[in-house]
């Protein structure tokens, strides 16, 4: 009798040959639009370099929520400790080289992912995020009491980076800072796309679809999600501390829910579990928000809102996910 094989889409995009093609298709789309945008707003660079710090954020979101399903509004508390963590070596214990800050921040945020994601994974659903919020909150406050190292609601300032590799100045226009950005960018890009498609990977998507069966072979189910979460607090760590690098200063508000809330905002609009998606929802999300305000400053709330919600209605895969849907088809017409 022979044998039929059951595939799933999940599973077909990731033993597919033609995986790697797409990959570096999407790499150098990547890098061709960080060259536009060099090139289209060079007076604007700090606004593509803090795109690039929440993209890393938004990143580090989809492989808890996308790829594991853990429901959470208390992202930012990772991003906000790898800002502190790296704003905190540099400005009270002299470790300014830019790489190294950037080493301080992700050990920073997954320390913070070990500690939150070890609360948060205790419950399930509404009461994750119930505890997710309280975890945001929580750091918000402990930053805000510990003044001396924080510098409390005045920010923590005194940061200054040297060049990169010794040679790359910081400059007030924002060069060196958003190339740093996109190489860092790229680089975790790639080891996450490696990451997903492996199979602590797949066990992470298998736990999404059916945790107890995943439990009934064996697995470690809270083992592996708290390894992913960690594994996103250090991406999120390297975000927060490309964002104290690049405007050196870091404030309350990288450990505010207002964050937490607009990163989950921008994985729901590009797409979760795709990676892709959580890039083109945080650039869509964070360059429609800064024309409109700028075109509007009285309600551009309004329009965004309305943008949300004809996302959600028409494309509930995001923007990614809807693409591919309606890619896929045109190609089976």
């Amino acid at each position: 009798m022979a044998s039929v094989e059951t595939t799933t889409p999940a599973t077909k995009t990731a033993t597919g040959p033609n995986w790697l093609l797409r990959d570096l298709a999407g790499i150098a789309v990547i890098l061709i639009v960080a060259a536009i945008g060099f090139l289209l707003f060079p007076n604007n660079l700090a606004l593509l370099t803090r795109i690039i710090a929440i993209a890393l954020l938004v990143l580090s979101l989809d492989l808890v929520t996308g790829y594991c399903g853990i429901a959470t509004l208390g992202h930012a508390a990772l991003f906000g400790a790898g800002a502190y963590a790296s704003g905190i070596a540099a400005a009270h214990y002299g470790i300014t080289d830019p790489i190294a800050m950037v080493g301080v921040g992700a050990v920073g945020g997954a320390v913070a992912g070990l500690l939150s994601g070890a609360v948060i994974l205790r419950g399930h659903g509404l009461a994750q995020l119930v505890l997710s919020i309280a975890v945001v909150h929580l750091f918000h406050e402990i930053a805000n009491k510990a003044s001396y190292w924080t510098g409390g609601s005045d920010g923590l300032a005194g940061i200054s980076p040297d060049p990169v590799f010794g040679v790359f100045e910081f400059d007030l226009w924002g060069h060196t800072a958003y190339g740093f950005g996109m190489a860092l960018l790229v680089i975790v890009f790639v080891l996450l796309r490696l990451l997903v498609r492996s199979p602590f990977g797949m066990l992470c998507r298998g736990i999404k679809e059916d945790p107890i069966r995943v439990s009934a072979m064996g697995a470690s189910v809270q083992g592996t999600l708290l390894k992913m979460y960690v594994i996103s607090g250090a991406v999120a760590g390297i975000g927060g501390a490309l964002n104290a690098i690049s405007t050196q200063v870091v404030g309350l508000d990288s450990l505010s829910f207002t964050t937490s809330a607009e990163s989950l905002v921008m994985l729901v609009l590009g797409g979760t579990g795709s990676l892709f998606g959580a890039l083109i929802g945080t650039v869509t999300f964070m360059w429609f928000e800064d024309f409109v305000s700028a075109a509007n400053p009285f309600h551009w709330l309004t329009i965004v809102g309305a943008l949300l919600i004809a996302v959600v209605l028409f494309a509930p895969k995001g923007l990614y996910g809807t693409a591919v849907q309606l890619l896929d088809r045109f190609r089976r017409q």
